[in-house]
């Protein structure tokens, strides 16, 4: 019996994570949407304003495109005002992106439901527990990366 319970809560975080997932990719591309951003373009946005400066050929490997897909994407975004392009110190031919600033909280402001409904959940959370949901997220997102790397 104890065995046939923990396969049962495990399948459920399992299903717990694809219904995140789904509903945050949902909320993403409606984001995305309201931005004129394509879900590739918001992506890679996302990544930059969080991992930025960072170089276009780093960034391609961290999404997954092909090099020659991300000099479309970064032409997009900075035809749009997300990007600023600058030469990288110590080499003048390495190019690193950055987010532009007043653009980003264009976009975080779209979040502002999201944002305000999960501090409120997490305001039902002692911070013992808000520990150990920020460890279980960071070794979630760990197992993610290493199994898209493995595909990669």
């Amino acid at each position: 019996m104890p065995d046939r319970e923990r396969r049962r809560r495990l399948a459920a975080v399992t299903s717990g994570l694809r219904d995140l997932r789904i509903e945050l990719a949902v909320l993403n591309h409606r984001v995305g949407g309201r931005a004129e951003l394509r879900d590739v373009d918001f992506d890679c946005l996302d990544v930059i304003a969080r991992s930025g400066p960072i170089s276009p050929s780093a960034l391609a490997a961290r999404v997954g495109v092909h090099q020659a897909t991300m000099t479309g994407i970064l032409n997009r975004l900075e035809g749009g005002g997300w990007i600023t392009r600058r030469p990288a110190e110590g080499d003048r031919r390495a190019v690193l992106v950055a987010s532009t600033p007043d653009r980003q909280r264009d976009l975080y402001a779209l979040f502002d439901g999201m944002n305000t409904r999960l501090q409120q959940l997490c305001d039902r959370y002692t911070d013992e527990e808000l520990d150990t949901i920020t460890d279980f997220l960071a070794r979630t997102v760990a197992a993610g990366r290493d199994s898209s790397d493995e595909l990669g």
